[in-house]
């Protein structure tokens, strides 16, 4: 296996694994629902993720919905040594079109981690996250449910998706939560306070839709001129920007592209000053 891109990070004191990780939304179908249109191609990505040294895929049972996790199973199992592969329950399907409802009781948390190890052919998942808090469900009955299955060896550590820092408070007080998922990306920056947790805590952070960059991508913007500078593209320097924001950020970029992943790669081995850190720090790009 190749060398881990961006070097490791240690999730819940004894995974550790590469600091760039995959994330396995984007080879089902379109708008995450069914088939991917070219299975090999998935397979493809899939495959030359391991090749490139990641050791951290995540998924969850409602992309597709089942068909991310399948996918992954036909492609790499018998896992090889080191790969970890997480992935997250408590968000259904309406749907193509339709929304994801939470569903955070407990029963149902149960039966979509048991699917979720049918799937993935695994006895015990590494990694299991809530996907996200069910209003309608007490945050402390979710994530018991959770710590029960922790308890009973299917789940090795638990982690919470789309939290904010009073859950995770809240669930810390029933089962150890060795990482967070919440959106965060050089042009969304709205749970600094919940990645400041995390630092505090030496626990990974793991921001879904890192990518996204705001007004800071327009043209002739900051990241445009940091891109042009390293002849990297906007999406490369959002990714270098994270990986220098925090040694907690365990990015997560999702591709159905072996090209787009290998420029993901790519990414890790940028160096950016600190003059260029501050510039994209700036909630207004340096500008006033």
């Amino acid at each position: 296996m190749a060398t881990p891109p961006g070097g490791t990070i240690t999730i819940g004191g004894d995974l550790r694994v590469s600091r760039l990780g995959y994330g396995a939304m984007r080879i089902t179908g379109p708008n995450v629902t069914g088939e991917p249109d070219d299975p090999e191609g998935a397979k493809r990505v899939l495959r030359r993720v391991v090749e490139l040294g990641i050791t951290f895929i995540d998924t969850a049972d409602s992309y597709g919905p089942e068909v991310s996790e399948r996918l992954i199973a036909e492609t790499l199992h018998p896992y090889p040594d080191g790969l970890v592969i997480a992935t997250k329950g408590g968000l259904t399907r309406t749907g193509r079109e339709g929304p994801w409802p939470p569903d955070g009781r407990p029963e149902h948390l149960r039966e979509a981690c048991e699917g979720s190890l049918r799937r993935l052919k695994l006895d015990r998942i590494d990694l299991y996250q809530l996907h996200r808090v069910d209003p309608k469900v007490p945050l402390e009955e979710s994530v018991g449910a959770l710590a029960e299955l922790r308890k009973e060896g299917k789940v090795r550590h638990v982690g919470l998706s789309n939290v904010s820092v009073d859950q995770l408070e809240r669930a810390e007080s029933i089962v150890p939560i060795v990482s967070v998922q919440n959106e965060y990306s050089v042009g969304n920056r709205s749970s600094e306070d919940v990645l400041e947790a995390c630092e505090s805590r030496s626990a990974p952070f793991l921001p879904w839709y890192p990518l996204e960059a705001g007004s800071l991508a327009r043209p002739g913007g900051p990241l445009d001129r940091v891109a042009e500078a390293h002849r990297a593209t906007p999406a490369q320097v959002a990714l270098a920007w994270l990986l220098a924001r925090s040694p907690v950020i365990l990015p997560i970029p999702g591709t159905s592209s072996v090209e787009h992943l290998e420029e993901n790669v790519a990414a890790t081995r940028l160096s950016l000053s600190d003059e260029e850190l501050a510039d994209l720090s700036d909630p207004v790009g340096g500008e006033q």
